[in-house]
């Protein structure tokens, strides 16, 4: 969809305070938005669609307890290694004519 916004200024945006029970998130992201949706329709006491810009951001309300932040510790270099070889081995990544993201094989 072309906005006329860089992807610079398509931002996601999430809020929150600690006296309401309700996260609010803005966001141009399409794998979220399509994420968020699919949840929205599923459980829609716990996660509502509230607006739609109609220039590609979508306004989600999710209850706090349902929205999760990950954070993950970088790996070890005998981890990367390891995670290195491991997908060698099994064909991910591009070895083995599995074709790669960005198209070749």
């Amino acid at each position: 969809m072309k906005t006329g916004l860089t992807k610079r200024e398509k931002t996601t945006e999430i809020s929150f305070d600690e006296r309401r029970p309700i996260i609010t998130v803005c966001t141009y992201n399409t794998n979220l938005k399509n994420r968020l949706t699919t949840y929205a329709e599923r459980f829609p006491n716990h996660c509502r669609l509230i607006d739609d810009d109609g220039l590609g951001c979508l306004i989600f309300e999710i209850e706090k307890g349902r929205f999760c932040f990950r954070l993950t510790a970088p790996y070890s270099e005998e981890r990367q290694k390891s995670a290195s070889e491991s997908a060698k081995k099994n064909g991910v990544g591009g070895h083995k004519g599995v074709q790669s993201p960005e198209g070749g094989i």
